[in-house]
Formats: C-alpha cells, structure tokens, sequence
C-alpha cells in the first residue's frame, strides 16, 4: 500500500483533530470543571457556616432571654432612693442586735456605678470579733446589694473612750474595725431609663 501526498494529508488531519479538540475543546473545559468545583466547595463552606451560625441564633435568642431575667432578678436586689434611709437603720439595727457599738456611721456622697448609684459610707464598728464576724454574715443574707471594701481591723482601745458613752465598756479581746460599706440604689433616672 502506497501513501501518497492525499493520504498523508488526511491522517495527519485525522490526528490532527483529537489533539485539537483536546487543546482547545477538552483542556479549557478541564480547567472550567476545576474552577466550578472548587466555586462550588468555597460556597459549600459558606452554607456550612451560614448553616452553624443559624443554629447559633437560637441560642443566642435563648441567651439574651436568659441574661435579661437575670438583669431583672439585680434589680430586684436594687432599692430606689427613698429606700436607701431605711436600709442604713436596717444596717445599724443589726449591728446593735450583733452587740457591736457604732461610734462611726458617715454616709458619703452618692458615685454612679454602670448604670445605677453606689452610695459609700464609711463605718467604724467595735466589739468581739466573733459578733462582728455574724453581722457580716446577716449583712450577706439581706436581699439587697451591698459591698465591703478597705476593711482594716486592730485591736480596740479598752476602757471608755471617745464615742463611747458611761457603761459601754468594750470586753478584753475587742476589736475595731473600719470599712466602707457601699450599697447599690436605683436612682431616680436610672428608673426612668
């Protein structure tokens, strides 16, 4: 079998368009089907997340629910303005039922603290420690938000002494302590708001 010049024309033709199709038929739609692939994988991560966070949401609905109920219970804890007066007679009442004396007792100016008022009172109690040590404990027991700070204690001075009348001698092994007791008030804008 002879090839001639025709022959060899049309099998190089033939060859010609499989290596063809292939370069500029097979080969770009490759690279298309890679592109739309890893599109596709990309968006598959996006609808994951989108998928992780909506379920997110619920819970965070739930959250915020739960942090406003406990937002609600505080201020329950809270008293207004008015109610502050009665509450540093509370405070000296059970001092006095502690058998402490309270021969300081200065109520300081009121301080915003977030979004309610913090009034700070400066106190100096005296007597046995232990009784000291239950009216810190009723003081814990009050329904209502107070705080101790700079709480420094020392061995009390015996004998009658300055804001110490006739007859209320302190017992060996008293002590004195000074404190800033600050009890936290809802404040007449805070109530507003």
């Amino acid at each position: 079998m002879r090839f001639g010049i025709r022959e060899i024309i049309f099998l190089i033709v033939l060859l010609a368009v499989p290596v063809a199709s292939f370069v500029y038929v097979f080969k770009p739609r490759n690279s298309e089907i890679t592109q739309a692939k890893l599109e596709i994988a990309i968006k598959q991560e996006r609808l994951d997340q989108l998928e992780e966070m909506t379920a997110q949401i619920e819970d965070i609905g739930l959250e915020i629910e739960n942090g406003k109920q406990a937002i609600a219970l505080i201020e329950e804890k809270l008293p207004s303005e008015d109610d502050v007066a009665g509450m540093l007679e509370q405070f000296t009442q059970l001092a006095r039922s502690n058998h402490l004396n309270v021969p300081s007792f200065k109520p300081q100016p009121p301080v915003p603290a977030a979004a309610f008022m913090e009034l700070p009172i400066e106190m100096v109690m005296e007597g046995r420690f232990d009784d000291f040590y239950e009216f810190l404990l009723a003081l814990e027991k009050l329904p209502r938000i107070t705080r101790i700070h700079r709480l420094s204690m020392e061995q009390a001075s015996m004998g009658v002494g300055a804001g110490r009348g006739p007859g209320s001698e302190l017992p060996p092994g008293s002590m004195k302590a000074q404190f800033t007791l600050s009890i936290y008030f809802a404040s007449a804008s805070s109530v507003s708001d």
